[in-house]
């Protein structure tokens, strides 16, 4: 019995993009949904149009390109936003998952999964960009030294920002925070 790839791709459980230079050249149905728009909309499209703002996805774009370039895959929790639909603007957590199909060019041409994580973990506050960064970073568990190493910022720094998101939802110290941003409490 011979495999349907292109079937495979249309109905895998997570949303999946092939890309070519940080550009969707295919998409399946999933992904369409999960950030409200039709197949149409997406191909041809920057994954820019995916990310709450274009800082973000320049700072993400070159975080991720020396780790693809190394290991050929990239995975991180960052916050997206739905670009039509009932939920247009939304943002949301989201999985990403990415593989270079070459490793001397990472964003030449890759595979990418996305899977919607809003219905475990809701966005409560308004952020800012870097306080996303952070965010995401303080749920894999890094400290501030490494989350700062990570983001070409120092540790100092680091703390502000994670005191501005312990403000923002209320919460009385880093695990709590965590804890907070991991429920959307």
């Amino acid at each position: 019995m011979e495999i349907d790839y292109r079937l495979a791709f249309d109905l895998a459980p997570v949303g999946l993009a092939l890309s070519r230079e940080r550009t969707m050249v295919d998409c399946n149905q999933v992904l369409c949904d999960m950030f409200g728009a039709t197949r149409e909309q997406l191909v041809g499209q920057s994954f820019q149009i995916l990310y709450p703002s274009a800082d973000e996805y320049e700072r993400i774009g070159a975080r991720m390109t020396p780790l693809l370039g190394r290991k050929g895959t990239y995975a991180d929790n960052r916050i997206m936003k739905r670009v039509g639909g009932q939920w247009q603007g939304e943002t949301f957590w989201c999985h990403v998952t990415g593989r270079a199909l070459r490793l001397d060019a990472p964003h030449a041409e890759g595979i990418w999964s996305f899977e919607d994580l809003s219905s475990t973990r809701a966005v409560k506050a308004e952020l800012t960009p870097r306080e996303r960064e952070v965010a995401a970073f303080l749920m894999d568990g890094l400290t501030s030294k490494q989350i700062g190493k990570a983001l070409d910022i120092s540790h100092r720094t680091v703390e502000i920002y994670r005191a501005r998101l312990m403000r923002k939802y209320q919460a009385h110290s880093t695990p709590d925070l965590v804890h907070r941003l991991l429920t959307g409490g």
